[in-house]
């Protein structure tokens, strides 16, 4: 159980927020009438009392809403708690979606301030179910009535990225993701740039700590396909199996699948999969890996059943 000891909005984002003693949480929004709600998975962002006067033991003399916070919370250790963890405030209830972020070392609050603590030490969330809230309500963990494990897709494409192509097999990647069982939580089309793309797939791993993400296209021979290479370079662990499985399907309709480059590998708790561009071949390999991804995924995330059979004997791996 923790405490609400501040409520902050601001008008404009990048800004300082201003305390106010009690708002309306507006499902799928936001803090009402504040310049950071809207349809997004950052819509209330809550930094730790803790760490709050931890920097102005420093001398620091910061105030509520400085580091651009809306709720100033008190009693958990937040940055500790795993994305899908729920927040009860009252009738309200949200759901964590990020860890951090990225820091703009040009906002007014750096410039400010000096430095700006909600990229270490903040977290992000939405509202799933709105109601007024004020200072000193208590705020508890809840249970998350969406389980499913979240994916992200991401499309790999110059042309897309610059409106010069539709971009098919992203929205595909979602749907049969969506229809195996993932609740798909981002969707991105990006230029053939290899370190945007490992920004990202960092972002999604670290701060958005999603289950499985889906890259379509830029694994081919092309000098600008780099998927393959960024996919690598932000790797913890190999997973050469899924995307050698992928490789000897395709195999099996095209012998030109042996010229596929896709890797697939393992940062955290998070599994990153490389697809192929087109839509026939994006259909394919979901087709043939998604029914048996789960149990890895479940492994992965230590939400798998033990893997003993009935008598006690462990089953064959």
């Amino acid at each position: 159980m923790g405490i609400i000891r501040g409520i902050c909005i601001s008008s404009r984002r990048g800004t300082a927020k201003g305390p106010v003693d009690s708002i309306r949480l507006v499902e799928g929004f936001g803090l009402e009438g504040d310049a950071h709600g809207g349809n997004w998975h950052r819509q209330v962002s809550l930094l730790g009392q803790e760490a709050i006067d931890a920097f102005n033991a420093q001398g620091a003399g910061v105030q509520p809403g400085d580091f651009g916070e809306n709720l100033i919370v008190e009693g958990f250790d937040l940055r500790s708690l795993p994305v899908g963890t729920c927040f009860q405030i009252g009738d309200a209830l949200l759901e964590l979606t990020q860890i951090g972020k990225e820091c703009h070392s040009h906002c007014e609050i750096f410039q400010r301030v000096g430095k700006c603590i909600m990229p270490t030490n903040g977290v992000f969330a939405q509202v799933l179910r709105g109601g007024v809230i004020h200072v000193g309500d208590e705020i508890s963990l809840a249970d998350n009535p969406d389980r499913r494990p979240t994916a992200a897709v991401i499309t790999l494409s110059d042309k897309g990225a610059c409106g010069q192509r539709e971009d098919k097999s992203g929205p595909l990647a979602v749907q049969m993701a969506e229809a195996a069982g993932y609740r798909v939580v981002e969707t991105l089309l990006l230029p053939d740039e290899q370190k945007r793309l490992e920004r990202e797939l960092c972002r999604l791993a670290d701060g958005r700590q999603v289950a499985l993400v889906l890259t379509t296209g830029g694994t081919g021979f092309s000098e600008r396909d780099r998927t393959p290479e960024a996919t690598l370079a932000v790797a913890e662990r190999n997973a050469p199996g899924i995307a050698e499985a992928i490789r000897w399907y395709s195999l099996q309709i095209t012998p030109r699948a042996m010229l596929g480059r896709g890797a697939s590998v393992i940062r955290g708790r998070t599994l990153i999969v490389n697809l192929p561009g087109s839509p026939k071949a994006v259909r394919e390999s979901l087709e043939f890996l998604l029914p048996s991804l789960g149990h890895g995924i479940d492994i992965l995330r230590g939400t798998a059943a033990e893997c003993a059979a009935p008598d006690g004997k462990e089953r064959e791996k």
